[in-house]
């Protein structure tokens, strides 16, 4: 990861959506009607910013083509689970891309000072807590779309589908604030606001149920850790790939 930095450099950058969804929720917040000050807006979307940054995943594509391609055997030779593979290249990623991360956050600040602040010591740290269950969630659940791989060679595409609920539900295109109660209350059932509306709520100091966060949390990662065990047993019987 430190030998392609310059990629990564081009990935945090591809990253930017939250600051220019950013500066259209400040100008529309100088009107009223929203809840949320331009500040705190501006505070919500450098929050989901970061937490984008540490979240995103792409276990779903490496897999595919493991499998595809039949690289997946010479894994299934080891006395290791092939997961431990893509959790180190996630987490070695993590590490390598924060520093530009941080930078860009940095700058970010300096153009909206307003909405510079300091969170206290108890949101930080259940901030972090929040974002490393969101990852570990996106995560649990792209692998476990993965495994499909092995009945079809486009598993990725399921991904294309979810990422369509994703981007509304989660909280990325618009804080859960400002919907409607109805659709809060039925996305807030859902897993989607928990991966970023959820870690980024909290490190910007806004009001959301923690206590509701973490159990909705441990209950979808529950349901999909069930799934994904039950497909990559059923996937392995099912696998041949070259060199197999």
């Amino acid at each position: 990861m430190l030998e392609y930095r310059a990629e990564l450099v081009l990935w945090a950058i591809a990253g930017l959506l939250p600051i220019i969804l950013m500066g259209v929720w400040t100008q529309a917040a100088q009107g009223g009607g929203f809840g949320l000050t331009p500040d705190e807006f501006a505070r919500y979307f450098l929050m989901v910013f970061l937490v984008r940054q540490l979240t995103v995943v792409w276990v779903i594509w490496e897999f595919e083509r493991e499998v595809v391609e039949g690289r997946l055997s010479f894994k299934l030779l080891r006395p290791l689970d092939p997961v431990w593979d893509h959790v180190a290249s996630h987490l070695s990623e993590r590490v390598a891309r924060m520093p530009f991360a941080l930078l860009l956050l940095g700058v970010f600040f300096l153009l909206y000072p307003g909405a510079l602040f300091v969170p206290s010591w108890e949101g930080i740290l259940l901030g972090m807590i929040a974002t490393a269950a969101s990852f570990a969630m996106r995560f649990l659940m792209q692998y476990t779309f993965a495994l499909v791989a092995f009945w079809t060679e486009r598993a990725s595409s399921l991904e294309e589908v979810w990422f369509i609920l994703y981007l509304f539900l989660s909280g990325l295109v618009a804080p859960l604030s400002v919907f409607p109660e109805v659709v809060r209350n039925i996305a807030l059932l859902t897993p989607f606001p928990y991966l970023v509306y959820f870690p980024a709520s909290i490190l910007a100091g806004q009001p959301v149920n923690i206590g509701q966060g973490f159990l909705v949390l441990l209950a979808w990662a529950s349901f999909f850790f069930i799934l994904n065990r039950w497909l990559w047993r059923k996937g392995l019987r099912q696998f041949s790939g070259m060199g197999a």
